[in-house]
């Protein structure tokens, strides 16, 4: 239980790019006490947000998003004002941060064990999540932030055994098996299944990062917003609104990965399986991750490197697409073959 008085449990679930963290998440709050309120902030490295739009809305859920770059690094600086109004605003009763996948943990794990937040929360077990097929991806394996991410986690999850082979789960088994200090659970999840006594489990405090100087070298965030032939600096724009057949475009880089996010007009409708066919076709590819009008209904897309699922959501507010990629693609080409998919809704 809680030994800090009137503090709030609080919870940080990481794990690299595409690994399910916000299924995890979705997944907890199911399972949320009832009469509890909770707090979630959601990280996202690309422009546009889409996260937040796939966790549930109800009474007892508050939810914020940060979109745009890191809360380690690029969005630091807002990390604990983000946090302390979302605390005032929701007095919840439990706190969970999911920062982007390729956020270092530890600035976060600082800021929040800081003075600042002292006698406000109590940092229990940081969660990561782990894709065992991931051991097999050179440029995973030689990321060092997917390493500390594991270093500095107390609880680890082998997600997506029914993906992976039984060969690849035991090799990420008997690797994490053999960290130090050792981890207070190791287990398997299928989407992301977590058992909520997880979170209650107390902090290693001696859990340190490797390469705690990792994120802070790799990452130089440039964000632009692209309105078709104009551009202005991301700090110094007022929001620009999509019109039908004129989404709005944003661009960011950092960590060696660029992202390019649409917001599209709830007008907008588009041909899924056309739209599908050049979302899939796109090369050297992290992520896409999408909200689209598909005539009276909305679907979910999902692209992690070369597999992808769509699934249909109860959103309703508009359309948006998000690409990372390893390398800068030519977004209007992307956007003029997207548009090219509308239909009369």
């Amino acid at each position: 239980m809680n030994e800090q008085a009137n503090t709030i449990p609080t919870n940080i679930i990481t794990g690299f790019l595409g690994v399910g963290k916000t299924t995890t998440i979705n997944a907890l709050l199911a399972k949320k006490p009832q009469g509890e309120s909770w707090a979630v902030l959601v990280n996202e490295f690309g422009q546009v947000g889409i996260d937040q739009e796939m966790m549930p809305t109800e009474e007892g859920l508050h939810i914020k998003e940060l979109a745009g770059g890191c809360i380690c690094c690029s969005l630091g600086a807002s990390l604990g004002q983000t946090v302390r109004a979302l605390i005032e605003h929701a007095n919840p009763d439990r706190l969970i941060i999911e920062p982007t996948g390729i956020g270092h943990p530890e600035g976060i794990i600082d800021t929040l064990m800081g003075p600042g937040f002292k006698n406000v929360l109590d940092l229990r077990a940081t969660v990561c999540l782990l894709d065992p097929r991931c051991l097999a991806q050179e440029e995973v394996l030689s990321n060092p932030i997917f390493h500390d991410q594991l270093n500095l986690a107390d609880v680890v999850l082998i997600n997506k055994c029914d993906l992976a082979e039984e060969q690849q789960i035991e090799l990420a088994e008997s690797s994490l098996g053999n960290m130090f200090p050792p981890k207070q659970h190791l287990g398997r999840t299928i989407r992301g299944r977590i058992e909520p006594a997880l979170l209650d489990l107390v902090r290693n405090g001696q859990l340190k990062a490797h390469f705690p100087d990792a994120h802070a070298h790799s990452h130089d965030h440039e964000h632009e917003l692209h309105d078709h032939h104009h551009e202005h600096a991301h700090e110094h724009r007022h929001e620009t609104v999509p019109e039908p057949g004129k989404p709005v475009r944003k661009t960011g880089h950092g960590s060696g990965l660029y992202s390019c996010g649409w917001l599209f007009h709830r007008d907008d409708c588009f041909d899924y399986w056309a739209l599908e066919e050049i979302l899939t076709g796109l090369t050297d590819v992290q992520r896409i991750k999408g909200v689209i009008r598909i005539g009276n209904a909305w679907v979910f897309f999902n692209r992690v490197n070369d597999e992808h699922d769509f699934d249909k959501v109860a959103y309703r507010r508009d359309s948006r697409i998000e690409i990372i990629t390893t390398r800068e693609l030519d977004w209007q080409q992307i956007e003029r073959a997207m548009l090219a998919c509308q239909i009369k809704g």
